[in-house]
């Protein structure tokens, strides 16, 4: 049974409807019927709140918004990359993992939007669940969004519908600007590619993805969780 939101859709319409589109005092894009409950629908949609440890919700907590990215051993190996925006984590997976070189283009496949307390999950997802498997809180911390259009700020959440995000991070591995810049889709999929900026912080030399593999939070891989719960390989 899918999980019951704490509003229901013809509350959000009607929001919607009665504000109309724009941006709150604080420049965040009014997304009307998007509105975080109704953005995490497909979210929720392919979990089941009672089989999987999945974070379900949460509340935004203030101050400079986060970002977390996880390193997810599924089907494929791949990091997930979420940036706090509009109160939910807006997210890509990256199936090699950020890179420090600038002349490394990685592939960044967008997936669904994230509720807010996924930012520091980390654990099993159950066999037979989307996206079984084990995760880890490989980075994290905050970000600044750096992304301009025509000479002014511009929201995360609409840098993302317009195809383009800049961004500096301020992780305990990774640091410095970054971009995320939308070039296709593959059939319902959106194929964007992640690339480290040249600044202070950019270093060919260093490859975090394989010289550090464990969780900023917990000290553990991936393979630690799986031989924890009986899934290590023979």
């Amino acid at each position: 049974m899918a999980a019951k939101t704490g509003r229901t859709a013809k509350s959000s319409r009607s929001s919607a409807k009665d504000s109309g589109t724009g941006r709150d005092d604080r420049g965040t894009v009014d997304r009307g019927a998007d509105a975080p409950d109704d953005r995490l629908t497909t979210y929720r949609s392919k979990r089941h709140a009672d089989r999987t440890t999945e974070p379900m919700g949460g509340e935004p907590r203030g101050g400079a918004p986060r970002f977390v990215i996880q390193k997810h051993s599924a089907t494929s190996l791949h990091y997930d990359v979420r940036l706090e925006a509009d109160d939910v984590l807006i997210s890509w997976a990256v199936p090699k993992g950020p890179s420090m070189d600038p002349r490394e283009k990685r592939l960044a496949l967008r997936t669904e939007d994230h509720p807010l307390d996924y930012v520091d999950f980390e654990g099993v997802i159950a066999s037979g669940e989307y996206g079984a498997g084990t995760v880890i809180v490989w980075d994290t911390g905050h970000y600044e969004n750096r992304t301009e259009h025509r000479g002014k700020p511009l929201p995360v959440a609409e840098a993302v519908e317009r195809g383009h995000v800049s961004f500096r991070l301020e992780g305990e591995k990774l640091r410095g600007g970054w971009a995320l810049t939308r070039t296709g889709r593959d059939g319902d999929k959106e194929r964007w590619i992640l690339v480290k900026k040249s600044d202070e912080t950019a270093d060919a030399r260093l490859n975090p993805v394989g010289s550090q593999p464990a969780s900023v939070l917990s000290g553990r891989t991936t393979e630690d969780l799986a031989e924890e719960n009986g899934d290590a390989p023979d």
